[in-house]
């Protein structure tokens, strides 16, 4: 059949084109119709002048392509032409790949007999089918089975056929006004949305199905549902989307709610059958008039579930392939009606927000001129929300860049009008302790843990575990895994809802404007309605207030004041209130205002305060979780805290008068993290305590300590460099059975006996040690080991060979290396400023044992480095990386540029080609810690990136060279080098590249393709490979196994019996059984008019009486510039699972139709080979086929795409029938 893939273009010549058998209906019937028709001013096609023969001709195709609608008029007799047959198949694929409209009549024909090919029509067809090919009679078994399930009129429903044949003519015309309409074809990233909701749909269910769409307000679900509906209306002859449901149900409820609930179905029944205001009785009416009609209903922005009901309670109220769409912000009421199958509509991502928004501002979907940066800002400001976007872009369309940029503080402070309308809805209808915990959370506790906002709001009248979820089932928040997360519309929101309660700020229960903040602290304004104060002083000046500017706020339970160094206090603090939250950064005073009762703190942070003890005595603190006082330099004791009972963290970091760590910690049982960090004269610590729950202690830094911190069995990570701890106890060591991570290296460390055999890594840097300790070369689990500025260290020699990770930097007298223990999946050596290594021996020893193609070597400022050492490391090793002192290219390098950019001519490589390249580094690169990356371009496009993580991290003393290797193209990319590619190009991204070199590695060798892709986990792609011969194409589809291929072609090979023009092929039942696989061929073209993309998508789905069985996705990562086949293998059956194998199986192809089109696709069925498949692979691997025109090798580990594969079957479980039953 001849390809419709331009009948979208065509020119539309005609309304109709009817498709018929002549003897049954041309003079009777159809003359009626086309009377009809005309008298509406339809235009229908005429075959008169047409000779009919026993295929269907051009001119017939081409009409058809060149008409709207097709009506296919199917009587007794239909089937017995081939030319009917044909005709029907090509109005089929026009349907598929276009706009194309196709309406039935059924005329004296029973639907289920055109469906199934029974009775007088079925024995119609099998005559027609007698001489012809099993694929000829596959393809009409299918077009019959498709369009038997379109809606339409059936002749023997009506007694008056005059009144069927206006109605028709009537609906034809309804449809050629109402086609569908462009006005969605500028939505970014909508045709991902349409894709994933027609497969959540289902269309090959017969059943009626009821689906949900939800998300938050203003994200695109009302715009998702019109551009669904725009797209499947046309395929139900009954229709109606309700639109903007939100509060109606409410908004019409009077004295009698039963009259709301029947306005309600008056209102649907009206829209759905086209007839104004319908008038109804009872709540019955729409299963009444609708429980036989298949329809398409979208019930938009519900927020009631009684309305739900009201609208669409059962199933069973709708017609056979029925389809009810509902979209909501609140996932409970889908949950609450039953709907399983919801969409979840999430927010743009960075790049598609960036384009909403120029399409609003600059009506393209790219950044005008200089404005990149500014328009980033404004889509961050919008929280990427499609609504704010789209306002906020209308908002600045045809202003200058200066004028954006004013509006940036407008943006991030004040709420436009249009989107607070749409997002206050949801506020609204929260119950009034859902209302308080939403502002909390927009106020105060915005993007903090969920433990926390719980801990802080436990003793309120909210149930705020149960608020959480109400609020995230209503889209309002987001709850991660540990944080709850308020989009920053929805926090202005809440903040706009706090403002309105007063003019006064002083009278509202939350303050977080900066200057509203001085003005009531300063003026003493604040009343008791204040509960929470959240501000940061970073752009303030310096201010005063009273020691009692707290006074009035007596409900104050929430203070955070950020970077309040330029706030002062007339005298001393007189008053705080009961506080639960106290975060004040450069707390002026010296201690605490001694009516302050803490008993109701649950975290109190004080950083850079001024303070020299909190308060005096036992205070008790039964709620207090945390308590950090880190910097606060003039503290000088801990207060005791005996009664802190619950505390989890503790955090003292640089309090460097600090000397003592009080006994009363011994009474913290539920303290997990202890940090000391800096403190220099802290000495004092208790011991014979066991402090069970205590993980994470630091103690970096107090260089007075010479105790070891012998107070818990349990710790996990411990760091006690910098101190005087000269050793550690054999008890202590044995002790701790959880020590992974251990930090031990300082100047006091001359020696080491013992350490924990659990140790994971271990930290000795900056000690005096001058070989490694025997006690490390024992540990059977150490993987990281840090050795930096050990400058007394003479040899590295007999280290554990568990060890993945070395850094000796500064290792300046180290003499003898030895690295015989490294494994080879070792993946890091550092050896930087370690200056006398310099012997020809041990560059040997080292070069030889580095030769691993994953492992980076940093020799950076080694600058004693003898030149054989290079020379050897350079040349012989095989490594990802490898940075060392050098003042000149290699002569190896042959190709050499100055700069950072070389390219080297064809006929110096092949698509296998290998190389190394060699960067001569400025010195004045200083510390390049992010890395280098290689981009290789061949004809604009870049064929290969390769990156070397950050090379050193100290400043080069001098030049240095950096020398990597790598592939030419990915593993995956096999382009055609020999005829069309002049030349490669390798950019590096570094302006300190004084001159850069290239060598070409010796072609591995040719691989014997059926040798090599004999693998059924292998993933094969001969993506471009325009010169593939015929022979080397059939092998690939006749006798290699894989996973899946891709490789140029333009037509589906002949061993895939099963096709279908489009990308739907469905198995009819007898065909399979339960021990079926298969493999399947698409044919892909890609729309040249659009640039190459780099990732394309592709799904593939296997669908039985409606039920998902199996599915896989793909992204390719590689652009086609032709046609590809791509051919892939799976089993129906999965991991025992079963499925009704006496079903029709429909395989049904997707990909993104904005880059990709299918065009036709084909399915082999096999039985499963199981374990004699290896075998049968193994034999076929002996008749080697090589590609014989291109000069490609490729590779035995081109494992690179990403999948998801087959997923697992689901579906209940099935008896197995007999065969002959």
């Amino acid at each position: 059949m001849a390809s419709s893939s331009s009948s979208s273009s065509c020119i539309k010549r005609y309304h109709v084109f009817p498709s018929f058998h002549g003897p049954d209906v041309r003079r009777g019937f159809l003359s009626h119709l086309r009377h009809q028709f005309a008298s509406k001013g339809i235009t229908t096609f005429k075959d008169h002048e047409i000779e009919r023969g026993h295929t269907i001709g051009p001119e017939l195709v081409q009409a058809i392509r060149e008409s709207r609608v097709s009506v296919v008029l199917l009587s007794k007799n239909y089937a017995s032409s081939s030319w009917c047959l044909d005709e029907l198949v090509e109005i089929l694929n026009c349907k598929r790949v276009s706009e194309h409209i196709v309406m039935t009549i059924f005329y004296q024909v029973d639907p289920s007999d055109v469906r199934k090919q029974t009775g007088d029509f079925g024995i119609a067809f099998k005559k027609t089918c007698e001489k012809k090919t099993e694929e000829d009679k596959k393809r009409w078994m299918e077009a019959l089975a498709y369009v038997a399930n379109i809606a339409g009129e059936h002749s023997l429903n009506w007694t008056d056929e005059a009144a069927m044949v206006e109605k028709f003519a009537t609906d034809v015309s309804n449809k050629l006004h109402v086609t569908r309409s462009r006005d969605f074809e500028e939505i970014v990233g909508l045709q991902a949305h349409l894709r994933k909701l027609i497969t959540l749909l289902c269309f090959e269910c017969d059943e009626a199905k009821m689906i949900g769409i939800w998300g938050p307000a203003g994200i695109g679900k009302s715009t998702i549902a019109r551009a669904l509906f725009n797209h499947l209306s046309s395929d139900f002859r009954l229709t109606c989307f309700m639109g903007n449901l939100k509060g109606s149900y409410k908004s019409i409820m009077g004295v009698d709610d039963y009259d709301s609930k029947l306005g309600l179905q008056s209102q649907l029944l009206s829209k759905v059958l086209n007839q104004n205001d319908m008038r109804v009785h009872h709540l019955g009416a729409v299963k009444e008039w609708l429980h036989d009609q298949r329809v398409l209903i979208i019930l938009d922005d519900v927020d009631d579930l009684e309305e739900l009901d009201v609208l669409a309670r059962e199933l069973s109220w709708f017609g056979l392939g029925s389809r009810i769409i509902v979209t909501t912000e609140d996932k409970k009421i889908l949950k609450a009606h039953g709907i399983q199958d919801v969409y979840h509509v999430g927010f743009p991502s960075e790049k598609e927000a960036l384009e909403i928004l120029c399409l609003s501002a600059f009506k393209q979907r790219y950044v005008q001129d200089d404005f990149e940066k500014v328009a980033n800002r404004v889509a961050y400001l919008c929280g990427y929300l499609p609504l704010g976007l789209c306002v906020v872009g209308s908002s600045l369309r045809g202003e200058s860049k200066e004028e954006w940029e004013l509006q940036l503080s407008r943006i991030e402070n004040n709420l436009d009008r249009k989107i607070e309308d749409i997002l206050r809805v949801g506020y609204d209808r929260l119950s009034k302790k859902d209302q308080a915990l939403f502002l909390h959370i927009a106020c105060i506790f915005n993007n903090g843990r969920v433990d926390r906002v719980t801990s802080m709001l436990a003793d309120s009248n909210m149930d705020v575990e149960n608020g959480l979820k109400t609020l995230a089932i209503r889209s309002l928040v987001q709850l991660d895994i540990m944080y709850c997360k308020m989009h920053s519309l929805l926090q202005q929101l809440g903040r706009q809802v706090v403002h309105e309660q007063s003019d006064e700020p002083g009278k509202r229960q939350f303050l977080v404007e900066a200057e509203e903040i001085r003005d009531v602290l300063t003026k003493e304004t604040g009343t008791g309605s204040v509960i929470g104060i959240s501000f940061g002083m970073f752009m303030m000046g310096e201010f005063s207030i009273s020691g009692r500017a707290f006074e009035g706020m007596r409900n104050l339970t929430f203070l955070e004041m950020y970077s309040s160094g330029g706030l002062r206090i007339a005298g001393d603090m007189e008053y705080l209130p009961h506080l639960r939250l106290l975060h004040w950064d450069v707390y002026p005073g010296k201690i605490l205002p001694p009516t302050f009762q803490p008993q109701f703190l649950v975290e109190l942070c004080m950083k850079f305060s001024n303070l020299e003890k909190l308060w005096g005595g036992i205070q008790l603190l039964p709620n207090l979780k945390t308590l950090n006082l880190d910097n606060s330099y003039w503290l000088k004791e801990i207060p005791n805290l005996s009664e802190a009972t619950n505390l989890e963290t503790v955090s003292f970091t640089y309090c460097t008068n600090l000397v003592e760590l009080p006994s009363s910690i011994r009474n913290l049982h539920k303290l997990v993290e202890l940090n000391m960090r800096g403190c220099e004269k802290l000495r004092i610590i208790p011991t014979n305590i066991n402090l069970a729950s205590l993980e994470y202690v630091t103690m970096n830094g107090c260089l007075r300590l010479r105790t070891f911190p012998d107070i818990s069995r349990n710790i996990i990570r411990l760091d006690v460099r910098n101190t005087k701890i000269e050793d550690v106890p054999a008890s202590v060591a044995e002790s701790w059975l959880c020590l992974f991570r251990f930090y031990i290296g300082s100047k006091s460390l001359k020696r080491l006996t013992h350490v924990p055999e659990c140790v994971s890594y271990l930290d000795l840097s900056n000690s005096d040690i001058k070989k490694i300790p025997d006690c490390v070369i024992g540990l059977p689990h150490l993987l990281d080991l840090a050795i930096k500025n050990c400058r007394k260290l003479v040899s590295l020699q007999g280290l554990p060979p568990s060890l993945l990770s070395l850094d000796a930097t500064d290792c300046v007298s180290l003499k003898s290396v030895c690295f015989s223990f490294y494994k080879p999946k070792s993946d890091y050596i550092t050896l930087d400023d370690c200056k006398c290594v310099k012997s020809e021996k041990d560059a040997i020893r080292v070069s030889s044992l580095f030769y691993n193609p994953v492992r980076g070597i940093n020799l950076v400022n080694c600058l004693s480095l003898e030149e054989e050492a290079r020379r050897v490391i350079i040349q012989q090793c095989d490594y990802k990386s490898v940075c060392l002192p050098g003042k000149e290219i290699p002569p190896e390098f042959t190709h050499r540029a100055k700069g950072n950019s070389i390219t080297i001519s064809s006929g110096t490589f092949s698509a296998s080609s290998r190389f190394k390249a060699c960067l001569l580094i400025s010195p004045d690169a200083a510390k390049f810690r992010r890395g280098i990356v290689c981009r290789l371009i061949s004809k604009g496009v870049v064929i290969n990136e390769l990156e070397c993580n950050p090379i050193h991290h100290h400043p080069l003393l001098s030049e240095h060279l950096l020398v990597f290797s790598g592939a030419l193209f990915k593993e995956h990319i096999c382009c055609e080098l020999d005829a069309t590619t002049s030349e490669i190009r390798f950019e590096f991204n570094c302006k300190h590249i004084i001159e850069c070199g290239v060598q070409m590695l010796a072609d591995e060798g040719e691989i014997k393709l059926a040798s090599s892709f004999h693998d059924p986990n292998r993933e094969v792609r001969f993506i471009n490979c325009m010169k593939l011969d015929e022979e080397a194409r059939r092998a690939i589809v006749q006798r290699w196994a894989y996973k899946y291929v891709y490789f140029p072609g333009k037509e589906i090979p002949a061993e895939f019996t099963h096709k279908a023009t489009g990308n739907l092929v469905t198995i009819t039942k007898g065909t399979l059984s339960a021990s079926t696989s298969f493999r399947a061929c698409i044919l892909l073209s890609p729309h040249l008019q659009h640039p190459p993309k780099y990732c394309y998508y592709i799904g593939c789905r296997l669908r039985s009486k409606g039920v998902l069985i199996s599915e896989l996705d793909c992204y390719l990562d590689s652009p086609l510039l032709t046609e590809h086949l791509f051919v892939f293998r799976g089993a129906l059956l999965k991991e025992r699972r079963c499925v009704d194998v006496d079903s029709d199986i429909h395989f049904e192809f997707s990909c993104d139709e904005e880059l990709l089109k299918i065009v036709e696709c084909g399915l082999q069925i096999m039985e499963y080979e199981g374990e004699s498949s290896s075998r049968e692979w193994k034999k076929q691997s002996d008749g080697a086929v090589k590609v014989s025109k291109d000069k490609y090798v490729f590779k035995t580990n081109t494992h690179t795409c990403r999948w998801s594969g087959l997923k697992k079957l689901v579906g209940p479980r099935k008896k197995k029938k007999n065969k002959r039953e």
